[in-house]
């Protein structure tokens, strides 16, 4: 750009610097007049003021003529006290700031932080003129004021009056006593949790802990390792296959290594048994592979009331074969697959597994993550439902068993 260029740029500049500097004073020669018209109507004990000058001065000047008799250094001191209100200029015109000092680089934002930082800790702190001590009070401490003489004496008349008897019951109880007292109450505020347990379980309160103890950490009790399942498989799987009556129970619980072919023998030979009524297979490492075996076998047998696969590696499809091999017989009470390598089972899988529970009439007991609050508010009321109509059957065959009792002994 030429030299003729930035100077008529900068002559542009300084008048729009000017005007929007002339706009200000304007605006403010207006609210000057608004406030002198305001004083004026309202009661004042001093006249305002203008540096030095009464408002009223000030009503006939004209501020384009004051304007233009002003040289460009004193419209830069006026600048500084009058900043234009215009968002089409740049930040360094439209405000009073104004640093004359040249940049010495490029600014460097970690330089910078590093800097005030360091002069933050190398700064002193100012020092007190009363230096602390605990215990003393600094200045003027604060009371609070006494309370009114009306609530003073409604307190004084609220009286409870216990009766002879319990006053001095009250007034000669021991500290364990009222102890026990508070706790039958609920009033848990006024004990620990060692003086509370202790009155509930009628053990006798601790020695040496008043109402201000401490309930104190118990040392932690090592307990040994349960043993591993010592459950035989083959012979688990023979007396399953051969439908023995006294085993009604399988725990497999735990037992790694269990592979397929011992899982298939397992469910062929529960499809056919009328006594096993407890089936655990969880951490067994059960895959899909044995799902569809053991659907068929629940399928076809009517006697088993537990079924627990939990810590497997089922897919959510292979929880929904099993849920929906327990409509065929509809004897399963209790039914438990959490943990499973799929961890989130997906909207579409709950739906399905809500619909088939809801179709279940038996089913009392699911063990099973949820995730959406539909699924679980659902399947949470058809399982009461179907408690309480379990309920309701058993005290109508209760009531029926009694009256045929009493009426044999009647006819008697």
């Amino acid at each position: 750009m030429s030299e003729n260029g930035e100077e008529s740029l900068v002559e542009t500049v300084e008048e729009t610097y000017e005007t929007e500097v002339r706009r200000k004073v304007i605006k403010t020669k207006m609210k000057i007049q608004e406030t002198s018209s305001t004083t004026t109507t309202t009661t004042m004990t001093t006249p305002a003021k203008l540096y030095g000058k009464d408002l009223s001065v000030y009503d006939d000047v004209d501020v384009d003529t004051l304007l233009d008799k002003l040289t460009p250094e004193e419209i830069n001191i006026l600048a500084k006290e009058v900043d234009p209100d215009d968002s089409f200029l740049p930040p360094s015109q439209r405000t009073s700031y104004d640093c004359d000092k040249e940049p010495t680089g490029p600014l460097n934002r970690k330089q910078l932080i590093e800097h005030i930082n360091k002069e933050a800790i190398e700064t002193p702190d100012i020092p007190e003129i009363q230096p602390y001590v605990a215990g003393v009070v600094r200045g003027k401490k604060w009371t609070p004021p006494p309370p009114p003489q009306k609530d003073i004496d409604a307190q004084e008349k609220i009286q409870i009056d216990l009766g002879d008897e319990y006053e001095h019951a009250l007034t000669n109880a021991s500290q364990e006593e009222i102890i026990d007292l508070a706790a039958i109450l609920g009033f848990h505020s006024m004990m620990n949790q060692d003086q509370y347990h202790a009155s509930l379980l009628n053990k006798g309160q601790p020695v040496g802990l008043g109402w201000d103890g401490i309930t104190k950490a118990a040392k932690q009790k090592i307990f040994p390792m349960d043993p591993p399942n010592s459950t035989d498989v083959e012979d688990s799987i023979r007396r399953v296959q051969n439908d023995d009556p006294k085993y009604i129970d399988l725990n497999w619980n735990n037992i790694k290594n269990i592979s397929d072919e011992k899982f298939n023998s397992l469910f062929d030979g529960l499809e056919q048994n009328t006594h096993l009524e407890t089936l655990s297979l969880s951490n067994t490492g059960l895959t899909d592979r044995g799902v569809d075996k053991l659907a068929q076998a629940l399928e076809n047998n009517s006697h088993v009331r537990v079924v627990n696969v939990e810590s497997n590696n089922l897919t959510p499809l292979g929880v929904v074969r099993l849920i929906k091999s327990l409509l065929k017989q509809t004897s399963v009470e209790e039914f438990r697959a959490t943990n499973q390598r799929t961890q989130i089972l997906g909207n579409k899988i709950e739906m399905e597994i809500t619909q088939l529970i809801e179709k279940n009439p038996t089913i009392l007991r699911l063990g099973l993550h949820l995730e959406y609050n539909d699924a679980r508010h659902r399947i949470a009321t058809h399982l009461q439902r179907n408690i309480d109509t379990i309920r309701k059957d058993l005290k109508m065959r209760l009531q029926f068993r009694f009256f045929n009792h009493r009426n044999k002994q009647l006819i008697k």
